[in-house]
């Protein structure tokens, strides 16, 4: 047992963009999966799908299997006595007992060293930080686990089955970086028996949602990521030109690397025969700040409307509430992505942001819409410095470059940036999405050897794994 521990300690991650994922792990695990429900296994089947999912998540980090296995059992029993529970009293503190566990356990590991350092920081006192490793995708299994709490609360769900229970928050496509989902959402294509037997037509719609994933990580993400490293690591010294190199290359950077793990998470899970829900739907052509949070990340923006801001009263109570419920949630929203002032403040700007427009719409102003895309972009480029720079004036320092008000100057060869940036502008702005894609999608031969060529380009370009971003939120 000991030696299985060890080998197990010395697993490295299997990402999305990896050969081992792509050529071993992915067919093995579909192949066999499909192999036992053909053979009626079923039982069989799911428990294969479970033990994948958490080797899987201990390819990542495996000192955290214990971990998310003991929240997974803790959120199942508290499911079962808040669907169990007939007084309505009892079933409220079951609910918020769950709430209060689950926020406490994501506190403990993201921000115990966030507030220790600013306690010490404010009372100039000495309390050692703890150094806690950030365990994989707690973030999202957690808010996943509320979300099924809350769930259970309103009779909309009950899961029984402890198999089904684990396979729900662990499901490998999306265990680290999401999306966020209900269990209402996916668990009844699991238990559908259609959904057991291989649909040729969804693995190839899979595979195709996959290579436009992949293409976007290793030919598009990556390429801006090292002009948004090289960026921020020297922000004292960016040039106006720089500065705007900077700032884009990361605005892009993001987006084609959370939306490729997306495309690649839906692709993966399509294979299956299970859909998870559109987490993207074109961010940047927004023509306002609110437009753009109904296009990013759609399952967190759902989970905090759903759970922090109509609790707070929503659109039910006045103006100035509403306003002060934007910051609020806007300000969790930034906190949620990581234990930084850096992300506060950038959640800061949104919630601003979102009151601005409110305030603007009320009293019945109108813009062109080629002036409010401008604006609306921009926004979010200035923004996305906050969210990216490790310090306030690393951020300042960009800004500062991006209005030539930088006093040092040194030069960075800009090879083909502003052709490759005008073509992913008109790419993201006049292109389908892959929402669009999937839905007109048509297995024939063209769109196959389409598929493939992407594939092949995504593997050939295969010559470093980089980490997707989401992935340490």
């Amino acid at each position: 047992m000991e030696k299985i521990l060890s080998i197990l300690r010395c697993l490295h991650p299997i990402s999305f963009n990896s050969f081992e994922f792509i050529l071993l792990f992915l067919p093995i695990t579909l192949i066999i999966y499909f192999y036992l429900n053909h053979r009626k296994l079923i039982v069989a089947g799911r428990l294969w799908l479970m033990f994948i999912s958490l080797l899987f998540y201990s390819f990542w980090s495996f000192q955290y299997v214990p971990l998310i296995l003991m929240s997974v059992l803790i959120n199942y029993g508290l499911g079962i006595a808040i669907a169990s529970c007939l007084h309505e009293l009892f079933k409220k503190l079951w609910l918020t007992a769950g709430i209060v566990v689950n926020v406490a356990f994501l506190g403990y590991f993201k921000y115990t060293d966030f507030f220790l350092s600013n306690v010490n920081a404010l009372l100039s006192t000495n309390h050692d930080l703890l150094h806690l490793a950030l365990p994989l995708g707690i973030s999202f299994y957690t808010f996943a686990q509320i979300a099924y709490l809350v769930d259970t609360y309103k009779s909309e769900v009950y899961e029984s089955s402890l198999i089904d229970y684990i396979i729900f928050i662990t499901f490998f496509p999306r265990i680290i970086a999401g999306p966020i989902v209900h269990h209402k959402e996916i668990m009844p294509q699991f238990k559908n028996m259609r959904s057991k037997l291989l649909s040729y037509k969804n693995l190839s719609l899979g595979l195709f949602l996959f290579a436009l994933g992949l293409v976007k990580k290793v030919l598009i993400a990556d390429y801006f990521m090292e002009w948004a490293d090289h960026g921020f690591n020297n922000a004292v010294a960016l040039s106006f030109m720089e500065a705007w190199i900077t700032s884009l290359s990361y605005t892009f950077q993001i987006y084609f690397d959370f939306s490729g793990y997306t495309d690649m998470a839906l692709g993966t899970a399509m294979m299956f025969n299970i859909r998870l829900p559109m987490n993207f739907n074109s961010p940047y052509k927004a023509l306002n700040i609110q437009d753009f949070w109904r296009r990013w990340h759609i399952t967190l923006t759902r989970f905090l409307r759903d759970h922090i801001y109509i609790p707070l009263g929503g659109n039910r109570v006045g103006s100035y509430r509403i306003y002060m419920n934007f910051i609020i949630v806007f300000l969790i929203g930034g906190l949620w992505h990581g234990a930084s002032w850096m992300f506060i403040i950038w959640g800061a700007f949104h919630g601003i942001g979102i009151t601005v427009h409110r305030i603007w719409q009320q009293k019945g102003y109108k813009m062109n819409k080629a002036l409010a895309w401008i604006l609306t972009f921009n926004f979010i480029n200035i923004t996305w410095i906050f969210f990216r720079a490790k310090k306030w004036d690393d951020a300042l320092h960009i800004l500062k470059g991006m209005t030539g008000l930088q006093d040092i100057y040194f030069f960075v060869p800009r090879n083909n940036f502003l052709l490759f940036a005008l073509m992913s502008i008109l790419l993201l702005l006049l292109a389908r999405n892959s929402n669009e894609l999937a839905m007109k999608y048509k297995p024939v031969l063209k769109v196959q050897l389409a598929m493939a060529v992407l594939m092949t380009i995504g593997i050939i370009n295969l010559t470093k794994i980089s980490t997707f971003l989401y992935v340490n939120f």
